[in-house]
């Protein structure tokens, strides 16, 4: 249906009104000879409103005669008319030109710098050596050089374990990783382990033994950086090497460390969304009514209000006040205040590309609940799932993927 609209807004369509005495008829018998009427609602008596496109008006004169109904034009719509439009005026079409050529050229420059990640480091500072390296605001994204951005903010900032630089539309974020000094650092030994499921991105090891690579993908609960640091192996002397190959001598033990580093990963959350082509139920009215009473033990006098509900359907909502203690004794008088709030049925139609929107804003909404604070979005995208009644349904998968450090710490007990 979109590459059909798509296809009629560059052809051109027209908007037409329908009167006679037999509207359904000249609808049927355009059908009937392969005419596509679309958008068709009814203005009045006797009277139709519907979409064709421009090639198919003419063809319509003489099925209008057949039936007897008369036909006008009611506006014009698609390229072909928005063009000629602006043929009649140069000026505005000129201007129109000029207006996304300056957006495109504004588009490739970078406006806004934003530092994530640092505490002790002040975000002046990561600048400052940014604009070193050529990063600043008004500068050509394609002078920008992100690995040299990267190797400087290291080299100049001795508290930096690690930084990335990332572009998004005229923004830049550098997000950096400081050092953890030793005197800050829980010495017990521990791994850090994947807290959920991903794709290996980057991995920086401050501390301890690798026990994935770039490239990997783990499930949660698996080493990333193991606190066990293998022993190492006497390698042969000189001489030695084309002698029988004996059992590897070990020149100290296994060790155990905190281990420390950053691993990024791609993750993926998915969630679902669904909205119904017609839709049906109760929604608040506006309209309430509220009932007081005293209550003393089990007796109840109503001060104002009716006693039953007001409406047919309602919700309800209740608040209840009690005297406050004095000393030890307790008063059983309460002031109860109901409020009857009314519900009306309703019934909305939508056709499917709005039902799917709104499916699709319900699911992105629900996936994004899951994403943490520190995450970057790469990439979202949305599937179609079939549903169990798919005339009336409409259930729609969103799926964003994220760039987020997953390692957590796990005690060892070696």
């Amino acid at each position: 249906m979109l590459l059909f609209k798509l296809v009629s807004y560059f052809i051109g369509y027209v908007v037409i009104i329908v009167t006679g005495k037999t509207p359904e008829k000249f609808v049927n018998m355009a059908a009937s000879r392969g005419i596509y009427l679309w958008d068709i609602s009814k203005a009045g008596n006797d009277v139709l409103t519907l979409k064709v496109r421009l090639q198919a008006v003419k063809p319509l004169r003489h099925i209008a005669r057949r039936t007897g109904c008369r036909y006008n034009i009611k506006s014009k719509r698609g390229f072909p008319f928005h063009f000629a439009r602006l043929r009649r005026r140069k000026a505005l079409a000129i201007g129109f030109v000029f207006f996304l050529g300056t957006l495109y050229f504004l588009s490739s420059f970078v406006w806004f710098i934003e530092v994530r990640g640092n505490e002790r480091i002040t975000a002046a500072e990561v600048l400052d050596v940014a604009a070193e390296s050529g990063l600043s605001r008004g500068m050509p994204k394609w002078k920008i050089e992100p690995d040299r951005i990267e190797a400087r903010i290291i080299e100049r900032l001795p508290l930096v374990a690690w930084t990335g630089v990332y572009f998004k539309g005229t923004k830049v974020t550098i997000e950096v990783a400081e050092r953890v000094v030793p005197e800050e650092m829980d010495r017990r030994p521990s791994h850090i382990v994947a807290a959920k499921a991903g794709l290996v991105k980057e991995l920086l090891v401050l501390n301890g033994h690798p026990s994935v690579k770039e490239g990997d993908t783990v499930i949660p609960g698996q080493v990333l950086i193991s606190g066990e640091i293998p022993p190492l192996e006497e390698s042969p002397k000189p001489g030695e090497e084309n002698k029988p190959k004996e059992a590897p001598k070990i020149v100290r033990p296994s060790r155990f460390v905190h281990a420390n580093g950053i691993v990024r990963a791609r993750v993926w959350y998915e969630s679902y969304g669904e909205s119904q082509v017609i839709e049906t139920g109760l929604r608040l009215t506006g309209r309430s009514e509220t009932s007081v009473s005293i209550k003393y033990n089990s007796k109840e006098i109503i001060l104002s209000g009716s006693q039953n509900a007001p409406f047919e359907h309602y919700e309800v909502e209740t608040f209840v006040k009690k005297l406050p203690k004095w000393r030890n004794l307790e008063i059983p008088v309460e002031l109860v205040t109901v409020e009857y709030r009314e519900l009306a049925g309703y019934r909305d139609e939508r056709n499917r590309e709005d039902a799917r929107k709104a499916a699709e804003k319900i699911a992105l909404e629900a996936a994004a609940g899951q994403i943490p604070k520190d995450a970057v979005v790469q990439e979202r995208w949305f599937e179609e799932v079939n549903p169990g009644n798919p005339e009336n349904l409409v259930r729609v998968k969103a799926v964003l993927e994220t760039v987020e450090d997953i390692g957590i710490e796990k005690l060892i007990y070696p």
